[in-house]
């Protein structure tokens, strides 16, 4: 089943076709990759997904229903969560309590109260999310004192604690470590079974390995789609973007 679909989604700035025709659609359950080189239009693209800037035409579709006009915060409270390029965090809470706030919001959208649960329920969940990431041990942690990497781990947490249906992960792998990369896929694997990813990522080894299909954008318009066996043999990708 389809869950985010999009028809003709296009964005212009002034003279610049940043976005343009964009039609494409992700089903239930599937790790998407969108890909291309810098420029290409992803981040514009996922940000109308996500509502953070509005499309000069077209329509955006999320579980059947048309979202093209709803605000960024009702988007997410019907489960798009968006992980940002540059890291978005609360740099003088804890970890704890970046991943609390947000798992305190998801559960007043369900409930109608600001208090839904006891502090021990919470805690504890709030205690696994971060253990998922593999930021375990670091929940009392200032977040503004982590590495890079670990930020963008933070952020992923915060986003599982909204209990999204579509992930949107935008250059996930940024900052991290080899190691890290590898248990970060992992991560991917497993939020897979229970929301949509849809990955924005250089790292071609991340996209191959990842992906159920990807999308490749150049000079914001849809490239070519398809596996990524199909995508590495396709010549029109070759000679715009991987480079062989």
């Amino acid at each position: 089943m389809t869950l985010l679909a999009t028809q003709g989604l296009s964005r212009h700035f002034g003279g610049l076709n940043a976005v343009d025709q964009v039609s494409l659609a992700v089903e239930r359950g599937e790790i998407r990759a969108i890909i291309g080189p810098n420029g290409a239009g992803k981040t514009t693209l996922v940000s109308m997904i996500c509502g953070r800037i509005p499309p000069s035409s077209g329509r955006i579709a999320f579980e059947d229903a048309d979202i093209t006009g709803v605000r960024p915060w009702h988007r997410v409270r019907r489960g798009i969560v968006y992980t940002f390029q540059i890291t978005s965090i609360f740099g003088n809470l804890t970890c704890f309590d970046n991943v609390a706030l947000a798992a305190q919001r998801s559960d007043t959208w369900t409930s109608g109260s600001w208090w839904p649960r006891g502090h021990g329920h919470l805690a504890e969940e709030v205690l696994a999310v971060l253990d998922r990431v593999g930021l375990s041990g670091r929940g009392d942690a200032l977040a503004g004192t982590l590495s890079y990497g670990h930020q963008r781990l933070l952020e992923v947490a915060i986003g599982l604690a909204l209990r999204p249906k579509l992930l949107i992960l935008d250059e996930p792998t940024q900052g991290l470590a080899e190691d890290e990369i590898v248990s970060f896929c992992g991560l991917v694997r497993g939020i897979a079974r229970d929301a949509t990813v849809l990955l924005i990522e250089h790292n071609m080894s991340v996209v191959m390995e990842l992906a159920h299909r990807i999308t490749v954008m150049n000079n914001g318009r849809l490239l070519a789609e398809g596996s990524p066996a199909e995508i590495r043999a396709d010549a029109q990708v070759q000679r715009a973007y991987l480079g062989t």
